[in-house]
């Protein structure tokens, strides 16, 4: 398999530049649903729709006579959509995140004199901090 030998060259953590996880397999149901979601909801119609939400809510408020139904339908409805919300942003947060980490850790393996860092993120706090006050000259 040419992609499992270049896995194999890379630093363990993560495949070499290059390497093609896909192939022979699809990506993850969740993967594609949470990235997409993500995408989408950061638009302006998710947007508009959630004001239209409020405003209709809002309006509606003196015909329900402010009831604790009322405030109970918003509180309901907000808190499930930031509760599904902060899943499927948090996946597509750490593929994000694990990207960047690849791109910079090869560009650090390719040019920079301390490959010691690769992977530095991975570390205890005590020795991030080493490396801090080393880099800083401290």
């Amino acid at each position: 398999m040419p992609g499992l030998s270049r896995w194999i060259r890379g630093n363990g953590r993560y495949p070499a530049a290059g390497a093609d996880l896909t192939q022979g397999r699809k990506e993850h149901w969740f993967s594609r649903l949470a990235s997409e979601i993500a995408t989408r909801s950061g638009r302006p119609g998710p947007f508009a729709f959630a004001v239209c939400f409020v405003v209709v809510w809002l309006v509606s408020g003196p015909i329900f006579d402010f009831s604790d139904t009322w405030q109970l339908i918003m509180n309901t409805c907000s808190s499930i959509v930031t509760f599904l919300m902060v899943f499927l942003i948090q996946n597509t947060q750490n593929r994000d995140s694990t990207a960047l980490q690849l791109k910079l850790d090869e560009l650090i393996r390719a040019n920079a004199p301390r490959k010691d860092l690769v992977g530095i993120e991975e570390k205890p706090e005590s020795e991030i901090e080493s490396k801090r006050r080393e880099t800083r000259g401290n």
